[in-house]
């Protein structure tokens, strides 16, 4: 019999961050995996990745907006049919709030975002639900699967365990979940510290990947000074240390130019910046880009950058890897367990635009030595971030879960 597993997310397929969950879900299902994806919201203008992510969402259960009629119904339905189980869940959203008028707001929201859910997966047949972050659509997808009586796992990523993670209880959720997968071994020593011993068995590490064949070697120029940076425009990915660096390099890389792919709240003062430093004709904002044009972009550039404050294990870092492209990044969170400095690509501490300057430096001064860690870098991706190799150790999971293969919930 078919293993049917649910997908669900806060906003699925948008540009950023979520493509590589589409890549994961992919993968799964070429291993044998029935999975059908939902999304608490659906996208807005803008926010559409490609046509195959389009595609994607047509076929997509989206739990809003919807209408007070039809969140009624549902939630009478289940109480009707199962009050024991309609109680638990409500003890769970009990559990799970924050103190104060806002925080129950927002458990309410959160059981009846929940219940449209549950009602989904029971019409579909399917009775495991996973979920991508450890935020609001972890607390929809745990109430959901009490109420559905599926089994429940979530990937979590370093955001939500970052910044107020008692906000998002992931000890709860822990308790409740068959597995907790964290992208990074960082991730891993983060969430054992949130959550009950007896459920730290539970957590394994899966990364998130990128298929390699996708991902051309770029054409090695000896004299290039094209450096690249993908990601959204905010402060935290280190933007405005990056632009201050740039304008140290052109002392000595005077054709030294820098293309920023992604938008985001903060694009207007990082182009301000770039007025004040002089370097309006160095930099290029380039704004959104679809996954296919990311990958012809990253094979015009000589150098890839990331000089973030805050991350997981990025995507961008292993499709700049995996394109042959040397990096520079910061020793931050798990990116040493992608990027082993001096032999991968270079590290250098948050913020310090020293240091920034002389990694970019060093490798721009140097071909060979970029050339030999490009190649060590689509070494290291192929190896071990590898997005069909780490789907076939979810799906491992998956089958792990008591009555997973069984279809019980038609109703």
């Amino acid at each position: 019999m078919a293993r049917r597993v649910a997908y669900l997310t806060g906003e699925y397929l948008r540009i950023s961050p979520f493509v590589f969950i589409h890549r994961e879900v992919q993968a799964l299902r070429r291993l044998g995996v029935e999975v059908g994806t939902f999304s608490v919201r659906g996208l807005r203008p803008g926010d559409a990745a490609g046509p195959e992510q389009l595609k994607e969402q047509a076929q997509t259960g989206l739990i809003l907006p919807t209408r007070a009629w039809t969140v009624a119904t549902a939630h009478l339905r289940l109480l009707a049919t199962h009050p024991t189980r309609y109680l638990r869940a409500l003890g769970m959203a009990l559990k799970m709030r924050q103190p104060g008028w806002r925080g129950l707001a927002l458990q309410v929201a959160y059981l009846l975002e929940a219940g449209l859910l549950a009602r989904m997966l029971q019409k579909g047949g399917y009775s495991h639900l996973h979920n991508h972050m450890g935020s609001s659509s972890a607390s929809v997808a745990c109430l959901a699967s009490v109420l559905a009586d599926t089994s429940f796992s979530f990937t979590i990523h370093g955001t939500a365990i970052r910044t107020e993670p008692h906000r998002w209880r992931i000890d709860v959720k822990a308790a409740r979940a068959a597995f907790v997968i964290c992208v990074s071994e960082f991730g891993r020593r983060q969430t054992e510290a949130l959550i009950v011993a007896k459920d730290r068995s539970k957590i394994h590490v899966v990364h998130c990947g990128v298929q390699p064949t996708e991902f051309e070697p770029a054409p090695q120029r000896p004299e290039g000074k094209h450096i690249l940076f993908v990601g959204r425009l905010v402060e935290d990915k280190g933007i405005g240390v990056l632009l201050k660096a740039l304008a140290r390099l052109k002392q000595r890389h005077e054709s030294a130019t820098l293309t920023l792919v992604g938008d985001g709240p903060d694009r207007e003062a990082f182009t301000r910046l770039a007025e004040r430093l002089g370097l309006s004709d160095a930099v290029n904002f380039h704004g959104h880009q679809d996954p296919a044009r990311i990958k012809k972009t990253l094979k015009t550039a000589d150098l890839f950058v990331l000089p973030s404050f805050a991350e997981g294990i990025p995507v961008v870092l292993m499709e700049a890897m995996a394109t042959a492209l040397p990096v520079v990044s910061t020793d931050i969170s798990g990116i040493p367990e992608l990027v082993e400095t001096g032999v991968s690509g270079l590290l250098v501490p948050p913020g310090d635009v020293d240091a920034l300057a002389q990694a970019l430096d060093r490798l721009l001064s140097d071909f060979e030595e970029r050339f030999r860690m490009a190649h060590e870098g689509r070494k290291k991706v192929l190896a071990h971030f590898d997005v069909d190799k780490e789907a076939g150790l979810i799906a491992g999971y998956f089958d792990q879960v008591p009555g997973f293969e069984l279809t019980r919930l038609r109703t």
